[in-house]
C-alpha cells in the first residue's frame, strides 16, 4: 500500500514525535509544583474532555459493549501512565527514561507470543537481548542497582506492550478518535481518586505550575493524538510506526537542552544498544520502506 499523502503524514509524524518529547518536559516542569498522580488525573481528564468534545459524533454512536471494550484498554493505560509519571517523578534523567520507556515497542511482539499465540518476526528474538543489555548498562551506571524510576518506566512499558496488544484485537472495529477520548477520560477517572487517597491534599498551583499543566494536557497530549491520528491515516501503520520511534531521540536531545543532561560512556551505549533494539524490532518495515524509496 503507497501512502496518499507522504509528505504530510510524515510531517505529521514527525510534528507528535517532537510533542511527546517536549510533553517530558512540561510533565516534569508540572510536578514540580502539584503531586504525580494528581498531574496525570487532571492532565487526561482536561485533554479527554476537549478530545470527547471532538469526537462527540463518534460517541453518540458508542453502545455499551463499545464502552466496555474500551474501557477495558483505558484502564490498562491508566496503570502504564501511572508508572510512567511515578518513574518521571523518581528520575533523575529523563533521556534515560525515555529509552527505557521505548522498551515496550521490542515487548510488543513478545507478548503477542506470550498471552495470544502469535508468531512474532525472527529479528524480534535478536532484539530483545540487545535490549535487555542496554537496560543493562544503564542500571551499571548507578553500581549495577536499578533506581526506582527505571523499575516504573520498565514497568510502564510492559503495560504499554499489552495494552497495544489488546487495542489491535479488542477495539480494532471502534472510531480512533472517541475510543482515544474514552481511554484518555478514563485515565483520569481512574487515578484522581487514587491520587487523593494517597497523596497529599491539593492546594492552588501556582501560576507556573497551571501553565505546565494546560501544556501538558492541551499540547502534550490533546493535540498530540489529534496530529497522531491524522498522520496514521494517511499512511500505513509500519511507516508511521517507524516516525514514532524517535520520540526517545528527541526527548533526550531536548531535556538535554532545557535542563542541561549530559550521558555518561555507559548511559549513552545503554541507550544506543535500546535504539539499535527498536530498529532491529522493526527492520521488516524498515528494509521494505528503504526499498520502496531507492
Amino acid at each position: 500500500m503507497i501512502p496518499a499523502h507522504p509528505l504530510k503524514a510524515d510531517l505529521l509524524l514527525l510534528a507528535t514525535t517532537l510533542i511527546a518529547a517536549a510533553g517530558w518536559i512540561f510533565s516534569k516542569e508540572a510536578i514540580a509544583g502539584i503531586a504525580p498522580l494528581q498531574f496525570v488525573a487532571l492532565r487526561f481528564l482536561i485533554a479527554g474532555a476537549v478530545l470527547a468534545w471532538f469526537a462527540r459524533g463518534q460517541l453518540r454512536r458508542f453502545d455499551r459493549y463499545a464502552l466496555l471494550r474500551a474501557g477495558v484498554v483505558g484502564a490498562l493505560f491508566a496503570a502504564a501512565m501511572g508508572l510512567w509519571i511515578l518513574g518521571l517523578a523518581h528520575s533523575r534523567h529523563l533521556g534515560e527514561g525515555a529509552f527505557i520507556a521505548s522498551l515496550g515497542v521490542v515487548l510488543v511482539p513478545v507478548f503477542g507470543r506470550l498471552f495470544f499465540g502469535e508468531r512474532p518476526p525472527v529479528l524480534t528474538w535478536a532484539a530483545l537481548p540487545v535490549a535487555l543489555a542496554g537496560f543493562g548498562l544503564l542500571s551499571l551506571e548507578h553500581g549495577f542497582r536499578v533506581e526506582p524510576g527505571q523499575w516504573f518506566f520498565l514497568g510502564a512499558a510492559l503495560v504499554f506492550a499489552l495494552l497495544f496488544n489488546l487495542n489491535s484485537r479488542v477495539v480494532r472495529d471502534l472510531p480512533v478518535l472517541a475510543l482515544s477520548a474514552v481511554q484518555v477520560l478514563l485515565v483520569g477517572v481512574l487515578v484522581l481518586p487514587l491520587a487523593l487517597l494517597v497523596e497529599p491534599w491539593p492546594g492552588a498551583p501556582d501560576a507556573a505550575t497551571l501553565g505546565w499543566l494546560l501544556a501538558s494536557a492541551l499540547i502534550a497530549t490533546t493535540l498530540r493524538f489529534l496530529l497522531q491520528l491524522e498522520g496514521q491515516s494517511l499512511t500505513t501503520p509500519s511507516h508511521a510506526a517507524i516516525i514514532l520511534m524517535l520520540e526517545p531521540v528527541w526527548t533526550a536531545l531536548v531535556a538535554a537542552w532545557w535542563f542541561g543532561e549530559t550521558m555518561s560512556a555507559t548511559q549513552f551505549a545503554g541507550c544506543g544498544l535500546i535504539f539499535c533494539a527498536l530498529v532491529l524490532s522493526r527492520w521488516n518495515w524498515i528494509r521494505a520502506l528503504l526499498r520502496a524509496a531507492f
